[in-house]
């Protein structure tokens, strides 16, 4: 039963964390596209309030319930696999960390020139945009591979 658990934890929060990534990032560039300082200065608000109620709690959860998976499963700690899975999950939190703290600079930004009626957003915005992106590109790609590593297990 404690295996069930952890493992029903494990998939969950994968869930959360997937899935609120990859929904936090699509309407955060979508509505940066929009150019609509308003609706920026939301968006990206309720993008930081995402990430701290869902994707940090699914990031603790994650290894915690993996590795005690794999102590309770007797799997190897150098697994391929495993490894593979660790050095990824590193790499997609490399480039976490980093974004939450431009998602927050952009969100304070977006928020003060909104207050102040600003018709723009300012140039720092749109630098921030584009490291956001680039960081979240093999963030994203490094968490697919995880999944597959997760479902294949290959040796």
């Amino acid at each position: 039963m404690d295996y069930l658990l952890l493992k029903w934890l494990h998939v969950l929060s994968s869930t959360f964390l997937f899935g609120t990534g990859i929904g936090s990032a699509f309407y955060m560039l979508a509505t940066s596209l929009t150019r609509d300082v308003r609706a920026c200065a939301v968006v990206s608000r309720q993008v930081v309030i995402a990430d701290w109620l869902f994707t940090t709690p699914a990031i603790i959860l994650q290894p915690v319930t993996g590795f005690a998976m794999m102590h309770l499963a007797g799997y190897p700690l150098m697994s391929r696999w495993i490894v593979g899975s660790v050095l990824l999950y590193l790499l997609a939190g490399a480039c976490w960390l980093p974004v939450v703290w431009i998602q927050m600079k952009m969100r304070d930004m977006a928020l003060r020139a909104a207050a102040a009626g600003e018709a723009e957003l300012p140039a720092a915005y749109w630098r921030y945009l584009t490291i956001w992106t680039l960081l979240g590109i093999p963030a994203f790609l490094a968490l697919v591979l995880v999944f597959w590593l997760m479902v294949a297990r290959p040796v």
